[in-house]
């Protein structure tokens, strides 16, 4: 049987993975986007990342997708996009696929959001829906 923490970890041997420091020291950089994966109820409870980009994970696959009836242009960016979930298992799957899917500059922080706001990371209130 094959356990999330070891896709998991096959995943973090083949993406980039950052500290939350390392992240910090990326965001509000031209060119960085920041990829949240959590669902609604998580952002109405933890807030995010300033600036960050939502993306539920059931959606990645269909977001990223050129072809897909859903693909969003955000995706085609040369952007670097890092991924972020609460505690980084569900980024460091969503970081294989997308590299899996043909985005080069994928990283994810590897101990989420909790690790953000541990390192002092600051957080804002979810954006009204349509903003």
């Amino acid at each position: 049987m094959k356990r999330v923490a070891d896709m998991v970890a096959a995943a973090n041997a083949v993406v980039e993975t950052l500290t939350a420091e390392e992240a910090m020291a990326l965001h509000g950089q031209d060119g960085v986007t920041f990829v949240d994966l959590r669902d609604p109820r998580e952002l109405e409870r933890e807030g995010m990342i300033d600036g960050a980009f939502h993306c539920p994970r059931g959606m990645l696959e269909f977001w990223i997708d050129p072809d897909s009836p859903y693909a969003k242009e955000r995706f085609r960016s040369d952007d670097r996009f890092v991924f972020y979930c609460a505690s980084g298992w569900r980024s460091a799957l969503s970081a294989r696929t997308a590299q899996e899917m043909g985005l080069e500059n994928v990283s994810h922080i590897v101990s989420g959001i909790g690790g953000w706001k541990k390192a002092g990371g600051a957080t804002v209130e979810k954006p009204a829906r349509g903003a």
